[in-house]
């Protein structure tokens, strides 16, 4: 969907960090209302802000998080060297986040979510602002999610992105869901030949800019 058009609320309020004001979601069998611990643990969430501590190393950050979960020692140990191959960070594990590069980051930042084992992985624009090496990576690394199984929710405004990695493709605007199907269907059914042209079709072409008359200034620390 477009900006402001309610991708980012729909994934908060499917990982239970915002309550909806009326009707409910069903995720992984677990109401979001009624059952949002149970939801909780079959969930991992990579939202579009980083959730690190610049100033741990890897480990240290997966290991915290990883706690939260309630895992410790050896399975605990494992799982963090495992995840730390997976993104090819192993030589970097002991080295502050802080100094990392932006994609270096958001693959630390991707597994960070898996640590638990999620069934169920929601990515908000994981491939935002990153150069084109990272973004094949973390292409790849969804790709090889899904294969073992996973189920991943991913909201982008990359429509090739979303063309590429989706069995089924949702666009909303408005707050509302305009159009649900695979992306072959959804090209034939508007007449498209790219789901970019889909989307334009559906949203339109204007611009949707916005901005607030509030400035505020302070210090950006960390990253």
């Amino acid at each position: 969907g477009p900006n402001g058009a309610g991708k980012s609320t729909t994934i908060r309020m499917l990982c239970t960090l915002t309550k909806p004001t009326e009707g409910t979601a069903v995720v992984g069998g677990y109401d979001i209302i009624k059952q949002p611990e149970q939801v909780r643990k079959v969930i991992g969430l990579v939202a579009e802000k980083l959730i690190l501590y610049p100033q741990l190393t890897a480990v240290e950050n997966l290991k915290f998080f990883g706690k939260l979960y309630g895992l410790r020692g050896k399975q605990l140990e494992e799982r963090i060297k495992e995840l730390l191959d997976m993104v090819l960070l192993t030589r970097f594990k002991d080295f502050p986040v802080g100094g990392y590069s932006s994609g270096m980051r958001q693959r630390l930042n991707i597994v960070r979510g898996l640590i638990h084992d999620p069934e169920i992985i929601f990515l908000d624009e994981p491939t935002a602002m990153l150069d084109p090496q990272s973004v094949q990576f973390i292409r790849d690394l969804i790709k090889n999610l899904k294969k073992n199984g996973k189920t991943i929710v991913l909201t982008t405004h990359i429509m090739e992105e979303a063309e590429l990695l989706s069995d089924k493709v949702g666009i909303i605007d408005h707050g509302k869901i305009i159009a649900l199907d695979s992306p072959e269907n959804l090209k034939r059914k508007y007449s498209c030949a790219s789901l970019h042209e889909v989307f334009l079709e559906l949203t339109g072409r204007t611009l949707r800019d916005s901005a607030s008359n509030n400035m505020r200034i302070g210090v950006i620390r960390g990253f």
